[in-house]
């Protein structure tokens, strides 16, 4: 059986699957039930300085972006950060950790961006026993406004800042995690590393407006007539969240420096996906959110599984392995050729492929009388746009040409592929290697 057992910053937890800073860990009772349930650590939600309470809205705090079947796809959040008193909150930390040593336990913070402020909070945290920090440097919505959260990520200096003074009054691992909402992820990235991070946790969530309700003109989630933006988060961001993990794995300034991924994981296949991207681990929340906390249970097992069946025996195996075969479009291999096929047993005779294709694509696919489709090699340029709309899975896919063949639609031989990115001079990690 593979092991799932994983060491992020020497913190073990008993698998990869961490529930993210959130709504989901604002409390003993929800982070009690979460390890019963089986997830490997927790990190709780941020925690804010002493002073005037934070005060969140006492009406909807989420809105939605569904799927035609009424599947949650993204969440649109503008709750703040815990509105309970900060004392009660490291109490119930510290009794958590404590019956719970084999869990991961991460504490978010979120203070404003001065010295004193840092230094005043970081030993009361030190004192619950947790295994570590991560600064919030993404909430879009509302601490942003008060010089916090956003603010402070989308600006490196601020970033390297804040971190330094965390590695000065704090001895355990700091974790920061950025916000998307940034031309260049790499640029925070750096500034973490530069200032002693231990590791960046990344996408938090997304600025955003999920809809607008067209009858009382405002923006939804609505507050007694009128609306705001907030983070978005779910499986609609998870595209973004890989690129941007991707982006830190290979980038030459920050490698080496660990990863929690972030964005959209919902299944096992989401978490080993962003683990071979060079995250040591994932956080999850709107899963959490729509499915309850068991769901880590078919995560946990269909990882397992798939290690299994691939030879892996454990997660740090995977981690990465993805990385060297991710590229700039100018190193891509253009000389390598495939084309559509249909499988007509499976076709349905929906005529999906042809319409996108004749439509607004290149004209590749033919129909006949009784409507049957085929693929027309002199023009298909393997835009994948068939596969993509076509509403019967492995109905279409795409034949690789071997080198020798013939491509119809240029009249040249199919040429061998060049060396793979893995040892391609201008690739960051080959020149780290050598």
């Amino acid at each position: 059986m593979a092991d799932l057992t994983t060491d992020f910053l020497g913190i073990k937890s008993p698998n990869p699957f961490w529930l993210a800073s959130a709504p989901p860990t604002d409390k003993e009772y929800n982070v009690r039930r979460a390890f019963d349930a089986g997830w490997g650590g927790v990190v709780w939600k941020t925690l804010g300085a002493e002073g005037p309470p934070v005060v969140n809205v006492n009406g909807p705090r989420y809105g939605a972006i569904w799927g035609a079947d009424r599947r949650l796809l993204g969440l649109n959040n503008i709750e703040l950060i815990t509105d309970r008193p900060l004392q009660t909150n490291l109490e119930e930390i510290a009794r958590v950790k404590a019956d719970y040593p084999d869990r991961a336990m991460i504490v978010s913070l979120m203070v404003p961006c001065d010295e004193e402020s840092w230094k005043a909070i970081l030993p009361r945290v030190a004192e619950t026993g947790a295994d570590g920090i991560e600064l919030n440097f993404g909430c879009p919505h509302g601490m942003s406004e008060r010089g916090m959260g956003a603010a402070v990520g989308q600006v490196p200096e601020y970033v390297e800042m804040v971190t330094r003074w965390c590695k000065m009054y704090y001895d355990k691992p700091v974790i920061v995690k950025l916000t998307p909402n940034i031309a260049d992820i790499r640029g925070p990235a750096r500034a973490a590393k530069n200032g002693g991070a231990d590791a960046v946790s990344l996408i938090n969530t997304i600025n955003s407006i999920t809809g607008v309700n067209l009858d009382s003109m405002s923006p939804e989630p609505m507050i007694d007539g009128r609306g705001t933006h907030g983070g978005y988060c779910g499986p609609a961001v998870k595209p973004i969240a890989l690129n941007m993990v991707a982006e830190i794995a290979r980038d030459a300034e920050t490698l080496g420096l660990p990863i929690s991924g972030i964005g959209g994981v919902t299944t096992w296949r989401d978490a080993a996906e962003f683990i071979s991207l060079g995250a040591g681990n994932v956080q999850v929340c709107t899963a959490a959110m729509t499915y309850g906390f068991k769901i880590v249970q078919e995560m946990i097992s269909g990882l397992s599984q798939w290690m299994d069946e691939k030879g892996y025996t454990s997660v740090e195996q995977v981690v990465g392995r993805a990385v060297p075969n991710v590229t700039d479009w100018q190193y891509l291999n253009l000389n390598h050729v495939t084309k559509a096929r249909i499988d007509q047993d499976l076709c349905i005779k929906c005529g999906r492929c042809y319409a996108a294709c004749e439509d607004t694509s290149h004209q590749a696919i033919s129909m006949s009388p009784d409507r049957v489709f085929e693929v027309m090699d002199d023009e298909c340029v393997a835009c994948n746009l068939c596969v993509n709309v076509c509403p019967v899975e492995d109905c279409i896919t795409m034949e690789v040409l071997q080198p020798g063949a013939m491509d119809e639609r240029t009249g040249s031989v199919v040429e061998d592929t060049y060396a793979n990115w893995t040892t391609h001079p201008n690739n960051p990690s080959a020149k780290a290697a050598e």
